[in-house]
Formats: C-alpha cells, sequence, structure tokens
C-alpha cells in the first residue's frame, strides 16, 4: 500500500470515530421539575440526580431557555465529560494489551 494512502485511511478512521465518539457522549435523559417552594429538582433518566435551590434556580431558569438544556442539566449535576477521557482511554492501562 502507497504511504499517502495509508494515511488518508488512517485520516478518514479516525474522522469516523470522531464522529461517533461525539454522538455518543451527548447527554441524554436528563428533566427537571420546578416544586412550589422555589427549588428545582433535576432527574437523570427518572431518578433524582440534584436539586437547585436560591440564586442558582434564577440562573438555570434563565439558562435553560436559552442554551442547551440537556448540555446545561449535565454540568449542573457533574455528569458530563471533562474532556480527558479519550486521552485516558488511549492510555496503556486502560487498553487491555491492545
Amino acid at each position: 500500500m502507497k504511504p499517502g494512502t495509508d494515511l488518508r485511511l488512517r485520516d478518514i478512521v479516525g474522522e469516523v470515530d470522531r464522529l461517533l465518539w461525539s454522538a455518543m457522549s451527548a447527554p441524554r435523559g436528563f428533566t427537571y421539575r420546578v416544586d412550589g417552594t422555589g427549588t428545582v429538582e433535576i432527574l437523570h433518566h427518572g431518578r433524582h440526580a440534584t436539586t437547585l435551590r436560591g440564586g442558582a434556580v434564577t440562573r438555570f431558569l434563565v439558562d435553560v431557555e436559552t442554551g442547551d438544556p440537556q448540555l446545561l442539566m449535565a454540568r449542573v449535576t457533574g455528569a458530563y465529560k471533562h474532556g480527558n477521557e479519550r486521552v485516558a482511554r488511549q492510555h496503556p492501562r486502560n487498553t487491555g494489551g491492545r
């Protein structure tokens, strides 16, 4: 195989991997409820994840209307990727001898 062909194949495989990884890592399954006492309960797949009170409620309600609600709720609960998962996945300790 020509060296240029090999490089292009690696680029294509890398791009496919990047697209699949980003699609799988998008947060999903978050919902929220506002109760009469001024608190917001965030649920993940129907289970309690966190409760917001005070000023956090006001900021949350404004941000949830203007941005991506799923990403916002993932960030508020701490259930979002920090950016190092791909690097950690490729670490020799985590590759399982690949």
